[in-house]
């Protein structure tokens, strides 16, 4: 289950990139919004946090809330910052899709997914526990 969660958050990650770098050119060029090229993103970060709350109650971090999880850096990391992190972060692009979906002109959907999506981009790299990565050691 972790290997399957590592391997979506670079999906997640390449995505949103994809996403941003897309819909920037669109916002910037005055370019037709583009719901598909949205859409990855909504979806990848969606299945993502599918998996990542599987993952979450499948090891029972939920019991682990209590007074010494805030004392244990590496505990308060798994148990409440990253999770909370990557909630904030879905609730942010779930936001910026459904308004680009609703808005009239294509100019204000692409500048409410460019800028949503960026936010929860930065929140992600934040909370994103990289010592853990094979890559990266």
């Amino acid at each position: 289950m972790k290997h399957l969660h590592s391997t979506l958050a670079i999906i997640l990650l390449a995505a949103l990139v994809i996403s941003i770098i897309i819909t920037a050119v669109n916002y910037f060029k005055a370019k037709p919004y583009n719901r598909k090229v949205a859409l990855i993103g909504f979806i990848s970060a969606h299945l993502q946090l599918l998996i990542g709350l599987i993952y979450f109650f499948t090891l029972k971090y939920y019991t682990l809330f209590s007074a010494g999880t805030m004392k244990s850096s590496e505990l308060r990391f798994k148990v409440i910052e990253h999770p909370l992190t990557m909630l904030i972060a879905i609730v942010l692009i779930t936001i910026g899709y459904s308004k680009a979906k609703k808005a009239k002109e294509d100019y204000a959907a692409n500048q409410k997914v460019f800028i949503m999506y960026t936010i929860g981009l930065i929140l992600i790299l934040s909370r994103i526990p990289w010592s853990t990565w094979s890559i990266f050691n």
